[in-house]
This record gives structure tokens, sequence and C-alpha cells, in this order.
């Protein structure tokens, strides 16, 4: 192969200057290291600068600077589209999209043409790359509709491949980040269609998500968490903390599942996909329980002597990483406004917690892992016989009995009006009464939490924009271990 040719820019007058890297057949592997792509990078990086939140740019006096901008981008998609042939259609529309925005006067984008081209679901092959530029919001990063560029490498080993025969998946795609704009140096690990901004929506034909990324922040919290509450993690447990491409391998398997699992059972009338506005602690139950199903699934193929080893044994690490993340990690990440994700991940720690597989006694955490697998699959079952039975609910019914499976395990904020009983025009009126009526944090953290949340939320803020070639780093800083009972002892 040949690599990607390292060109000076041209440098001219600014009315028509365009920086224009040499357009030539390029090796994707060595793409991030190319002028072409540092160009757009950067140029894509400075027309933010001049972005509304809509994307457009309406201040007709920075049309000639968002043109100089748009020409450096179009210059090194070109140069870079040699090394991308299998996205051949969709690089080759990009320039098209581009062209019509500035033609329109820079309002707001339209990149359906494009964005129809993009298939990275039919070349689900390790290792293989993909240059992507859209503009796009990025799901918990930035809530602008900006251009963004990233570099993307496919994640898709052989074990996956023959699963993905059975828990099919074809939309789902598996990514590592190599390089990207600001708007992914966040908490962001997705790529989704729906964030592109376009004049109407396709039928979507790919999702995808930053395996490194959630391996990588993982790998660093579990870590942190474990010395803090001095669980001893079992030796495959700690093989998996320390493993960034064996977590890797974890999280594709994990999400290949969780993924399909939204839209399969026995289930309310479409529970989370579309966009309606119900009481967060839904969403909550509907995420919890496509991991839990994940988890039951990767219950039976370890227990499957049929199924190859390397299934097998990623099997045992799915169940230990599900629990970890949403014990660890989920509670503890973002505000407590409506936190839908730390709902779930505080309901699986008590319920784990009163069914006796987990204790923390004398500081210490600890679990009875033979034992954690039957209590975990209880709550799942928990879950889908609430589904089960609200198929026959009207939809407020429902929503009452899923708060009352949560509040049998958490305890609700004494300040909740559900928990006292909705009053009768509320429960007789429109269901946007009793989503008005859900406290922002309707079920607060524990006592446990809030003392753990004192020394893990830095090191959770810290896995802002990691991927997995970041360096890992533990809890403690120059041998100092970090002890949760230091941050539960008080002043008074």
């Amino acid at each position: 192969m040949t690599t990607i040719a390292h060109t000076p820019s041209i440098i001219g007058e600014p009315e028509v200057v365009e920086r224009r890297p040499e357009p030539v057949e390029g090796d994707a592997s060595t793409a991030e290291h190319s002028v072409a792509w540092a160009q757009l990078k950067e140029a894509a990086t400075a027309i933010q600068a001049l972005q509304e939140k809509d994307g457009s740019i309406p201040d007709a006096a920075n049309h000639p600077e968002a043109s100089r901008h748009v020409a450096a981008i179009v210059a090194g998609i070109r140069a870079l589209a040699p090394a991308f042939p299998h996205d051949a259609a969709y690089l080759a529309a990009l320039p098209g999209d581009f062209a019509r925005w500035e033609e329109g006067g820079f309002g707001v984008p339209d990149f359906l043409d494009s964005l129809v081209a993009f298939a990275p679901a039919d070349h689900r092959v390790d290792g293989l790359r993909h240059l992507v530029v859209f503009p796009m919001y990025t799901q918990n990063g930035s809530t602008d509709r900006h251009i963004e560029a990233v570099l993307v490498e496919v994640i898709w080993p052989e074990f996956i491949a023959r699963l993905e025969e059975s828990y099919t998946n074809k939309l789902f795609v598996s990514l590592r980040f190599v390089d990207f704009t600001p708007g992914y140096d966040t908490n962001s690990a997705v790529l989704f269609p729906e964030t592109v901004a376009m004049r109407e929506i396709p039928a979507f034909t790919w999702g995808a998500i930053f395996q490194d990324r959630e391996a990588a922040r993982f790998r660093r919290v579990v870590r942190a968490a474990s010395e803090v509450t001095k669980l001893e993690l079992l030796p495959s447990q700690e093989r998996l903390v320390e493993d960034q491409a064996l977590a890797e391998e974890v999280f594709v398997m994990w999400d290949l599942i969780h993924d399909r699992s939204h839209m399969r059972g026995d289930l309310p009338f479409d529970p989370f996909m579309i966009k309606q506005r119900m009481p967060y602690f839904l969403y909550s139950l509907e995420e919890l329980r496509c991991d839990l199903t994940a988890f039951r699934e990767c219950v039976a193929l370890a227990r499957d002597e049929a199924a190859e080893e390397r299934t097998r044994d990623r099997a045992v690490h799915v169940q230990h990483a599900i629990l970890f993340d949403r014990l660890f990690r989920f509670p503890l990440t973002g505000s407590r406004v409506r936190n839908y994700d730390g709902l779930g991940g505080q309901l699986l720690f008590a319920w784990l917690h009163q069914r006796g597989v987990l204790h923390w006694t004398d500081t210490q955490l600890a679990f009875d892992w033979e034992q954690v697998p039957d209590a975990v699959i209880a709550l799942s079952d928990a879950i889908d016989e609430l589904y089960w039975r609200s198929i026959d609910r009207p939809k407020t019914a429902h929503w009452l009995a899923a708060y009352e499976l949560v509040r049998g395990t958490l305890a609700p904020n004494p300040a909740s009006a559900w928990a006292r009983g909705l009053p009768e025009e509320v429960l007789a009126g429109p269901p946007k009464g009793y989503t008005d009526a859900v406290l922002d944090d309707e079920f607060p953290l524990s006592m446990f939490y809030e003392a753990l949340a004192k020394k893990m939320t830095d090191v959770i803020e810290s896995t802002r924009g990691i991927t997995g070639a970041t360096p890992s780093a533990s809890a403690t800083e120059n041998g100092e271990r970090a002890s949760y009972t230091d941050s539960a002892r008080g002043n008074g």
C-alpha cells in the first residue's frame, strides 16, 4: 500500500484560498497522520465557531470565511477518499451536500443525500476504517448540529460475526475511535444517523457504538471503585479490568444483544423507541430490561457446552461488565435530573443487596458470585412480568404499576406526589399530568452512593473524551489508597 501524501497547503489571497492536498491513492491505516486529515479536522473545527445551534450560519459577514472552511473540508475529503473505497458513494455525495449548503446561503444544513449513501453496516470487517463527516449533534456530548469529522475503525472479531448469526442485528456496528473533532471530545459513545441534519427522515440502516470508549471508561471506573470499596475482584475480573482489547470484545457482545432486545419480547406498545414523553423511570426499566436480557443470554451461553470456548469466556465477562458498569458508573454519572440510567443502576444495586447476594459489611463490598446470576435474572423476570401484564393495561395504569415495581425496592423522595398517591384530578386527567408530577430526582441516591460519589465523581469525570488509546489510570495517585470510609465519615 502507498501512504497518503503529506503535501503543503496552498496559500493565496483570502477570497480564493483553497487548501488542496494532493488527491492520491492512500492507506486508511495512516489517515490520521496525513495532511489531508489535519486540514479537514482543522477546518471542521473552525467552522463550528460560525454555526448556530441548528447548524446554520445566518450572518452573511461570516460566509466568506465559511466558504474557505468548506473548500478545505471538501478538499480533504477528496484527498482521503481513495483510502476508503468501500465508502466511495458516500464520500462522493458529501461534496454535493456541502455545495448545496453553501449555495443556499448556509441555512440549516441538509445532508440527507450523503447520509443515505453511507452504509457502514454493509462492511462489518474487523479493522476496516471509515471517514465520517456530517453536520450532527453527539449524544451525551454536544447538542449543537455542527460539522463533525471522525475517523473510526470497525471492531468485529470472528466470534462476534458467528454470534450475530444467532443474535441477528443487521444494523449494529461496533467502532473504535481513531481521531475526532470536539463534538466527540465528550462522553458521547455513539454514532447514530438520526443525529444528522437532514430534510426528511429515511429508513435508517445502521447504528454505531464506540466500544473502545465504553471499555476504557469501564476499566478506569471499576479499578477505582474496587479500590474505594475494597472489593476483591476475581482473577477473571482483574483480567477484564486490565485488558483493553478483551474489554472491547466484551462490550461489543453486550451491546449486540442489548440493542436487538429493544423490540423483542412481550412489550407494551413500543415502550421506548417512539418519541413520546413519559415518566423517566419507564426509560430506566426499558434500558435495564435490555441489559438484563443480555445478562440472561450470557448466563445461558456461559453454561452452553456446545458454544465455542471464546464465546463462553466472553459471556462470563459480559455478566460482570453489566454488573460493574451499572453499579459503579451509572448511578454517579450525570446530573440527578431525570437520570434514567442512574436510576437503573440504583435499582440493580438495591435489588441485589436486599436479596443477600451483595454485601456492604465492615465497609467492604462483596458478592456471592454463585448466587448473583439467579438474583439478577429474578429482576429481569420481574420487569418481564410487568411488561406482560401491561399489554392489557391502559398506558397510565402501566406507568403506575411500573412505579410500584421500582418503589418496592427503592425509597422514593419524601416529597413525592407519586409516593403519596396522585390526586384524583391527575388520575382522571391526561398522561401529561402524571409526567409533570414526577420529581426530577424521584428516587434520590442512597447513603451508600452519596458517600461513594465523593470518591468517584472525579474519576468518572476524568473519562470524558477517553478512548481505547488513552493511558489507563487507577483511582489512586502517588501510591495513595482511596478509602470509602474516608468519605463516609462526616464532621457532625
